[in-house]
This record gives structure tokens, C-alpha cells and sequence, in this order.
């Protein structure tokens, strides 16, 4: 250390190296769209906000159950899982994520992912100070099941639908996988409720086989913050020894409860996305946009301008366009595979009815 150190000194070598993540802007007026971080663009199912007007005062004075034992037994019943051992529950499933690096990963044991993906998976790895092992998708987005496999890592996670494209991988191809990659694999699930098939059918099957999930997208609930891993009771046995005591406060629990509770509200919600998603793929297709076929609640596209270009340049000729009329998207311009297109939230239908618009005019302007 150096003499006389700094406060940034005096931290870790490689938390002063850490590059943070950066999330979506959130923009503190309500006049904006806000189509650039996957929130859904329905409220909540009424259960929720009346479970949360019935926490008494009395209650929040006092600490809320450590393990959030209600919640697990809903979730394991919801997916038909043996009991609630097999449920774990966290501020978001990006807790879960953190907790399954602080088990897994650090010194020689090395976390795995691919790219593209979610961009937090490296950054809590270089918290963790953890060999980073990662496996690049092509084109075509087809999930390379050998190389996954062999990659050596301890534990990998694996986002399907796949972020930010929204391409789901068969379960097929993650049984194949499950089979035989040597250590734990995560498959982070965020978008899951939008897919055409899933991999919680392979928990039981698979013990080193877990799945996440979050309420911030199905179930409109990003502000609450509520995410579950569902997997071998033994995984969870484990991240219960390194969560905070009491890691989901009360309101939180009364609102997972409340919308698990609801599943034909939240069908409709999901049904309702699903169509606005496709209905919008297919118009983008038909103008000639690459854009991938997503499982997702977003779209990822490749931007055309009336010259008949696309490139980075035209998706971000496009983002500020569109931020300038105050309609947020997201556009990821570190990466060969993503810097020529925009990732789409679905919003509502008088949203996307606004963004098609603004397309358009972008088209006649550019």
C-alpha cells in the first residue's frame, strides 16, 4: 500500500479496477416512453396492491420472516416442485445471481457465460475477483452445446431467452448441455414467462441444474424487487448460508404471495405482450429489418434508414432520434454482434403505436 493511501487506496486492487454496471436510464419525469429496460408496461394484478395496503403498521415495526417461508411454499406449489426446500427467494433475481457467485466463484473456481448476454454476469465476477470464462454466440444464435460444455468453468449462466436478442434455447439443447457440463449451471429464466418452453422441467432431473426468475417483467413488479431460483435443495442450503438475514423485507413478501395468487390476471397480461411482441416483429421483418425471432418481452432490430443502410451508425442515428422525442430504447454498441441494432421493450399499445411513428419519421429524415 502507499504511503499516506487514499480512501480508494485503501480498497481491494480489484474493486478499484471494477468497471460498475450500468443499468437502463431511468428518467425521473413521467413524460418519457420507456421502452429500454424490459419493465412490463401493465400494473400489477389488484391482489398485489391490496395485499399491500393490508401490511399494518404493527407488522412493519417488527422483522419480517428470514426466509421468506410463505413465498417458497407458494413458489414451489405454482411450479410444481416437491416443497418448498426446493425454492429460494432474493431482491431480485440479481441477488440470486450475486449469491450463486459468492458460492461458486473466486481464486481458480471461474464463472462462465456467453456472448452476447446480460452484462452483469462479468461485473460480479471481477466483485467475486473470479476467472471470467466466456463463449460467444455467431450470427446466427444458434447455442453452441460442446463448447459450452468444455469450457472448464465452475458454474455457468446461461440466459434464455437469450439477452438482448430474446432467442430462447430448446430445452433440448439444455439437457444436452446439463448432461454434460461438469459444474453448476444457472439458467436465468428473467424472460422466461414469455417463452415457448423452459428448463424448470429439467430441476429435478439434473441436481447441479437450477433455473432464476424474477417478478420484474411477468409480473410487473421491477419496483419491488422479488426474484426466486428454483433447484436442488442442496443449492439452496447453501446460498441460505450467505444471504443477508432478512434479504426480502415484508412488502415484498406480501406481493409475491399476492401475485402468485393471481395466475389468470397475469396470463392475460403475458398473452397481451406476446401479441404486441409479434405483431411489431413482424412489421419490422417486412420493412427488411434483421430481427431476431424473440421470447422475450422485447425485440432486438436492426435499423434500415431510407438509403438502405443499416450499422452502428444508423442504430444510433435512430436511438438519438428517438431519445430526442423521448422515447427511450437501448442500444449496446460494444460488441461486433450487437453495435447495429436496438433492443425494443414491448410496451403498450398506444407506446409502440407512438415508436412506430417516430420510425417512420426517423425514415423520412435520415
Amino acid at each position: 500500500m502507499k504511503p499516506n493511501p487514499s480512501i480508494s487506496d485503501r480498497a481491494l486492487e480489484h474493486v478499484q479496477a471494477l468497471k460498475a454496471y450500468v443499468p437502463g436510464e431511468q428518467p425521473q419525469v413521467a413524460d418519457w416512453i420507456k421502452l429500454n429496460t424490459n419493465e412490463n408496461p401493465y400494473p400489477p394484478s389488484p391482489r398485489v396492491e391490496a395485499a399491500l395496503a393490508a401490511v399494518s403498521g404493527d407488522s412493519m415495526r417488527k422483522y419480517p420472516n428470514p426466509i421468506s417461508a410463505s413465498l417458497r411454499e407458494k413458489l414451489a406449489h405454482h411450479f410444481e416442485l416437491p416443497n418448498s426446500d426446493w425454492a429460494f427467494v432474493g431482491n431480485g433475481s440479481d441477488e440470486i445471481l450475486n449469491l450463486l457467485m459468492r458460492v461458486f466463484c473466486g481464486g481458480e473456481r471461474s464463472g462462465g457465460y456467453m456472448v452476447p448476454s446480460y452484462s452483469l454476469y462479468p461485473v460480479l465476477l471481477s466483485i467475486q475477483n473470479a476467472q471470467k470464462v466466456s463463449v460467444r454466440y455467431d450470427s446466427t444464435m444458434s447455442f453452441p452445446v460442446e463448447a459450452v460444455a468444455n469450457c472448464g468453468a465452475n458454474i455457468f449462466f446461461l440466459t434464455s431467452p437469450n439477452a438482448p436478442t430474446g432467442v430462447g434455447i430448446p430445452t433440448n439443447k439444455i439437457r444436452r448441455l446439463a448432461e454434460s457440463f461438469p459444474g453448476i449451471l444457472v439458467v436465468d429464466e428473467a424472460y422466461g414467462a414469455f417463452a415457448d418452453e423452459d428448463a424448470i422441467s429439467l430441476i429435478e432431473e439434473f441436481p447441479s441444474l437450477c433455473v432464476t426468475r424474477t417478478f420484474s417483467k411477468s409480473h410487473g413488479l421491477a419496483g419491488v424487487r422479488i426474484g426466486c431460483l428454483l433447484g436442488n435443495p442442496e443449492i439452496i442450503e447453501l446460498l441460505d448460508k450467505v444471504r443477508d438475514s432478512y434479504n426480502m423485507n415484508l412488502l415484498s413478501q406480501a406481493a409475491g404471495i399476492a401475485a402468485l395468487s393471481d395466475t389468470d390476471y397475469y396470463e392475460g397480461v403475458i398473452e397481451k405482450i406476446k401479441r404486441t411482441r409479434d405483431s411489431y416483429y413482424n412489421l419490422w421483418k417486412d420493412k427488411g429489418w434483421k430481427t431476431y425471432r424473440s421470447q422475450a418481452n422485447y425485440i432486438f432490430t436492426e435499423p434500415i434508414n431510407a438509403a438502405s443502410e443499416s450499422g452502428p451508425e444508423v442504430a444510433k442515428s435512430l436511438f438519438d432520434f428517438l431519445l430526442g422525442r423521448k422515447i427511450l430504447v437501448r442500444y449496446f454498441g460494444n460488441d461486433v454482434l450487437t453495435e447495429s441494432f436496438l433492443r425494443i421493450s414491448v410496451g403498450s399499445e398506444s407506446e409502440m403505436l407512438t415508436l412506430s411513428e417516430a420510425i417512420d419519421q426517423w425514415q423520412k429524415n435520415a
